[in-house]
């Protein structure tokens, strides 16, 4: 039996930003050689308990060991020089420069740099750990899976041992998922320790040997990976049993056409073509998955959807009704609801859940020029029942969770009962159960035979939810698929451009 010490243990941490309790008396342990996922719900404290381990943040309480010695972790360069390294969702490359550059950038002693003999350490190093990478490329020419290669190669070149990787997946198609993955199974072989932060539970069960779950800033428990199953990590995460997305009857009869876009190019804001030619049609009753990675036109789409981005050529129809180039109010006067992608961005912070409610059809509470404040409280109230949202109509927007928010917006727009419904990454930053809440809500809008145009970059999400799945890449569909007859793969290959 190994009785060597954990290459890192986090004892009884706790950290507080003023009135909050992100982490409270956390315990973690990481072992050699093991890939440890760390699990929560948005805000649980995990990002904030290995911010701590990188020295990006202090503990307020609490003690830190590294392979049984007691240290102290008060800025990145003292977690680097005790081989912790870390790779954040926002990648801090610098783009017009080499692999080899940002790989050896800050360790290099003096102003002069034999650049052939950096690339050919590089090189060695890449091979070493298995990173297929060119040294000599510029990193702004690089597919992101490779950029967060090179951000891997950074850390393990300055002699990393743990590796702290934070949600790595969410900007991945699923070939550089598998690709990541193999990646940490070498280095795991080497000698690597890993923790994974992830809401991704298929990717825990895939990739991780252990599983620490937090809850509300504090440990819910720690579990083997081969030892458990999605649904027990799940109702870890969020203390009860979750609530099941109703399967699928994708056959079902859908036959109006809700929405068509017919060949629709648009511009992007440098004037550069962001939809090329799209043509897609949602019937009435039925989801269409729109799935892709993130910046391939889908925020264009939504945008010429809801008013605000012009359609260069082509057209758009709304039950046959033509709203091309339309104003946001027209095309909501001609039955579309949108759920946008940041909630945030679409209530006006200074407002009362009352009054953002209302917001979009104030004319509904007008009397004579006045607005009926009590009557526009007593619609939020009852929205506010029906949509389960914790909050009070008077209680100001900025203070409510991000499942409550997305709970506002669905209940302003739902209850204007629209026709065609365009949703943007409608579960991105979500908690499990406000998850599966706002989906459920979503799919309840089909049996009322509204046309749902879904929007995200979370291929499960799309796979769950859709009669049929589009693909979009460069502002081009690259085709339409039933889900059943979709493989992950095969979308993973039109995700990233390549005619499967």
């Amino acid at each position: 039996m190994n009785q060597a010490p954990p290459v890192v243990a986090m004892r009884d941490i706790t950290k507080r930003f003023g009135d909050v309790v992100a982490n409270k008396a956390v315990d973690f342990t990481l072992r050699e050689r093991e890939i440890h996922a760390l699990l929560g719900e948005n805000g649980a404290g995990k990002t904030t308990l290995m911010r701590i381990l990188y020295g990006l943040y202090q503990e307020d309480a609490g003690q830190i060991w590294v392979r049984g010695e007691p240290v102290a972790i008060r800025s990145p360069r003292d977690a680097i020089a005790l081989g912790i390294g870390m790779v954040t969702q926002h990648f801090a490359l610098v783009p017009p420069m080499t692999v080899t550059e940002n790989v050896i950038l800050g360790t290099t002693d003096g102003l002069r740099l034999n650049l052939k003999a950096a690339h050919q350490k590089v090189a060695a190093a890449a091979e070493r750990f298995g990173l297929s990478i060119n040294p000599r490329a510029l990193v702004e020419d690089l597919s992101v899976g490779e950029q967060q290669r090179v951000e891997i190669l950074k850390a393990l070149y300055r002699h990393a041992e743990v590796l702290i990787l934070d949600e790595p997946t969410a900007v991945l198609v699923p070939q550089e998922v598998e690709q990541l993955f193999d990646s940490l199974r070498r280095l795991q072989e080497q000698g690597l320790s890993v923790v994974f932060i992830t809401h991704k539970l298929h990717e825990v069960m895939a990739i991780t040997n252990r599983v620490t779950v937090l809850r509300d800033g504090r440990v819910a428990g720690t579990v083997i990976t081969r030892e458990t199953d999605q649904a027990e990590l799940a109702r870890m995460m969020v203390g009860r049993a979750t609530f099941n997305i109703p399967e699928r009857e994708n056959g079902h009869q859908v036959a109006e056409r809700a929405l068509v876009l017919e060949e629709v190019t648009a511009l992007n804001n440098d004037g550069q073509p962001a939809l090329k030619r799209v043509s897609l049609t949602v019937r009435a009753g039925e989801v269409l998955g729109l799935a892709g990675v993130s910046g391939n036109g889908q925020a264009e789409l939504a945008e010429v959807l809801s008013g605000t981005r012009a359609v260069h050529r082509g057209r758009v129809l709304v039950h046959g009704r033509d709203v091309t180039n339309a104003n946001p109010d027209a095309i909501m006067a001609a039955g579309v609801g949108r759920i946008p992608e940041d909630g945030r961005a679409n209530v006006v912070s200074e407002m009362t859940v009352a009054q953002n409610i209302a917001l979009e059809h104030l004319g509904d509470f007008t009397r004579r020029g006045q607005l009926d404040r009590r009557q526009m409280r007593a619609y939020a109230q009852k929205l506010i029942d029906e949509y389960q949202i914790k909050a009070r109509p008077d209680d100001a927007i900025r203070t409510l969770s991000g499942g409550n928010l997305q709970k506002v917006i669905l209940a302003r727009v739902l209850a204007r009962h629209p026709r065609v419904l365009v949703v943007s990454q409608p579960s991105r930053g979500l908690d499990v159960g406000a998850t599966s809440y706002v989906r459920r809500r979503l799919l309840e809008q089909t049996d009322q035979g509204a046309g749902v145009l879904l929007i995200s970059e979370d291929l499960d999400e799309v796979l769950a939810l859709s009669d049929r799945i589009a693909v979009i890449y460069e502002g081009e569909i690259m085709g339409v698929l039933k889900p059943a007859e979709a493989t992950v793969e095969q979308l993973g290959l039109l995700m990233a451009g390549v005619q499967a």
